[in-house]
């Protein structure tokens, strides 16, 4: 806000001292609040209406830098760096314009142009060859045919950028975590309106990547400066089971390496292979600080909403003690054994992927026993092949060994929660107060201490917020609750728990491409279909 504040108090001044150079407008009105705007639009020859168009969000970043080329080329200023300089640094160049003595004013350009376009126009109607030809050559307004080509160029990464920005972007499914519903290879597009469209927070970025320069392996933006968070009005809320693009809640701070990255806690909590911890403690990974809208994206399903209390029984998941409506899809870990060496061959094609085989092992008597994630209808699949093969819910180890490792990260506090036998917990809602004390403090810990920003610290017992005794708290924000419906290989807020509202980028649309991998695995009977459904 401090920046805007001065941006603004400097592009006024500059407006004050364009303004005294015209005959027509007085220098005063460039200092005063929307009517120095009205003003500027009359500078360049605009009609004083047009200054509308800057409160219509998004809109008004084109029209802002309309106004800020045509208000240099008012003064002369006619060549590409002088209409770059004037949409990168506005204030600055118009104090330059407005102090210079050697600088002009011509008059509004967007006049001048008009005029210089009917003398071409008449002389046109007219047959007047030489006049025609003498416009021509001296037409200040003609711009080189190499110049129009970077204009296009930069107009159109421009455009793509907006769009990308505010409205839609394209998003790759990496992996198998909501599988059957979305598969690794689909390629979608999201919807960035309707949810709300979030405002950026980090300015300084290089066009159309999120937070990676390929090749060169460094950050593609500046953390500095920032702009507060705010979002637009939603066309639509966040209802259960909804399909969800969000920025990775504890992706603030990360290691990267290419096969994936790593959070600070993952390291903590004994989740990285041992070779990247060893990479890390020998300093040959740096740390990566990442602001919320730069963090890494991905895709869960909605299964608690702000209030709601979320227990997993059995695999149930239950909100406000009633069952949840399980993913058509949803997927676990089954044991599967077969008499005979179990065919792989249609694998693919039925969605069971390769990090869905967890295990495929011989037996001595030629037989087969696999440990597959999948859901009901692949399980169908499987026993239609041979009447002989068994399958069995297995229970799912990986995480249940390590409770330190299942959010809220708290065993002595939290000592029977399981990836199947999770909770109850309570998801946080903007202006609710809960009670607070140092055994449910660690759901909270994180929303209290780095997403509402506040400074937490616990002493002999008492909970201290920014220095005050504290024994409840009052939320800021909406929190959600988000699982894959590959239940047994997802990570998701069974490990890094609530996702604030100031994280949510958008809502998936539809798949406008998959593929297995190669034109030969296209999977063209997912192309156009929907990515939104709740089921």
């Amino acid at each position: 806000m401090t920046f805007l504040l001065v941006y603004y108090i400097l592009l006024s001044v500059g407006l004050f001292f364009l303004f005294k150079k015209t005959n027509d407008i007085p220098a005063w009105k460039g200092l005063v609040p929307v009517l120095n705007f009205i003003e500027w639009c009359k500078l360049i020859g605009r009609p004083p209406w047009f200054a509308v168009w800057l409160l219509v969000p998004i809109v008004n970043l084109f029209i802002y830098a309309g106004l800020a080329i045509d208000g240099v080329r008012s003064f002369g200023k006619h060549l590409f760096w002088h209409s770059l300089v004037a949409v990168v640094a506005t204030p600055l160049y118009f104090l330059y314009l407005g102090l210079s003595k050697d600088e002009k004013y011509e008059g509004p350009i967007l006049e001048r142009e008009r005029k210089y376009k009917a003398d071409i126009q008449q002389a046109q109607e007219a047959g007047n060859e030489r006049q025609l030809r003498k416009l021509e050559q001296k037409n200040p307004f003609k711009k080189s045919p190499t110049r129009e080509w970077a204009e296009a160029v930069i107009f159109a990464v421009f455009a793509a950028a907006f769009i990308r920005m505010f409205l839609i972007e394209a998003y790759v499914i990496p992996t198998s975590s909501m599988e059957g519903s979305l598969l690794v290879g689909d390629f979608l597009f999201v919807s960035k309106a309707h949810y709300g469209i979030r405002t950026p927070q980090t300015i300084a970025m290089v066009p159309l990547l999120h937070n990676r320069i390929p090749f060169l392996g460094t950050e593609s933006y500046l953390e500095n400066p920032k702009l507060p968070y705010y979002r637009l009005p939603a066309l639509e809320k966040i209802d259960h089971n909804d399909p969800v693009v969000f920025n990775y809640p504890e992706g603030d701070s990360v290691y990267f390496f290419p096969g994936r990255t790593w959070s600070v806690h993952d390291v903590k909590r004994g989740a990285v292979p041992t070779q990247y911890v060893n990479l890390i403690n020998q300093g040959r990974v740096p740390l990566i600080t990442r602001p919320v809208d730069k963090k890494d994206h991905y895709i869960k399903r909605c299964i608690g909403l702000p209030g709601d209390t979320i227990s997993i029984i059995d695999r149930q998941v239950y909100i406000n003690g009633q069952p949840a409506q399980n993913p058509e899809h949803i997927q676990f870990i089954y044991q599967v054994t077969s008499p005979t060496r179990l065919n792989t061959r249609n694998f693919v094609q039925w969605g069971i992927s390769a990090e869905d085989q967890l295990n495929l092992q011989t037996t001595q008597t030629g037989g087969s026993i696999a440990t597959l994630v999948l859901n009901q209808q692949q399980i169908d699949q499987l026993k239609a092949m041979d009447p002989g093969i068994q399958i069995e819910n297995l229970e799912y180890g990986e995480l249940t060994k390590d409770q330190a490792r299942l959010f809220p990260h708290d065993p002595e506090h939290y000592p029977d929660f399981t990836v199947d036998n999770y909770g109850p917990i309570y998801i946080p809602k903007a202006g609710e107060t809960i009670a607070l004390s140092t055994d449910n403090l660690a759901p909270y810990r994180r929303i209290i201490n780095v997403y509402e920003d506040n400074d937490l610290e616990v002493r002999n017992g008492q909970i201290y917020i920014n220095g005050q005794s504290a024994d409840e708290y009052t939320f800021m924000m909406n929190y959600f609750w988000m699982m894959g419906d590959n239940r047994h290989n997802s990570e998701d807020s069974r490990v890094w728990g609530f996702v604030p509202e100031d994280h949510i980028v958008g809502k998936p649309l539809f798949i406008w491409f998959s593929t297995r991998g190669g034109l030969s695995g296209i999977r063209w009977q997912r192309i156009f279909k929907s990515a939104a459904s709740r089921q």
